[in-house]
């Protein structure tokens, strides 16, 4: 049986820490900067590395999910309005 695990929260991007890019995967750099970056285990918020595959609600509602480095948009925090 497999858990799911609620997104955490992790408020607004602070320009004064580490936060690695943020990317709609349908945005036209995403292809690009993904063969730029190398691929990491990790992305960071604010400093904080979170592992691949982890999601995070960030102060605005939006839903993100590291992979390899990369925060992917994955639509919004609001389980009414997904």
């Amino acid at each position: 049986m497999t858990t799911v695990q609620a997104p955490i929260a992790v408020g607004a991007p602070d320009p004064e820490h580490k936060t690695s890019p943020i990317l709609d995967e349908y945005d036209d750099d995403f292809p690009i900067l993904a063969q730029q970056l190398e691929e990491l285990p990790v992305c960071y918020f604010n400093s904080v590395a979170y592992d691949s595959g982890t999601f995070v609600c960030v102060g605005s509602g939006e839903l993100l999910r590291c992979e390899k480095g990369i925060w992917v948009q994955e639509g919004s925090c609001d389980p009414d309005n997904p």
